[in-house]
């Protein structure tokens, strides 16, 4: 019987604890608070090369879709 009441207690302080952390926790983020220290955001300005490299590989993907489109890739239907 000690057992079990030793056991029901802990689970009801851990219960307890949990429930008052997520109270606080939605009283400080409800009020416009945050958790935790903020994080500093730095803004990246953008990299000619990265761009020139995106529209490449956009490019690359556009004449492999044409490419099966107009059929010069054929393929072997194996479950046939």
């Amino acid at each position: 019987m000690r057992d079990w009441l030793v056991l029901l207690t802990v689970s009801a302080v851990a219960l307890i604890g949990i429930v008052i952390w997520n109270v606080w926790t939605f009283n400080v983020v409800a009020s416009g608070g945050t958790i935790g220290s903020p994080t500093a955001s730095t803004i990246q300005p953008f990299n000619q090369s990265s761009l020139d490299t995106i529209r490449t590989v956009f490019a690359n993907r556009e004449a492999e879709e044409e490419k099966y489109e107009k059929g010069t890739y054929s393929f072997a239907d194996p479950s046939q």
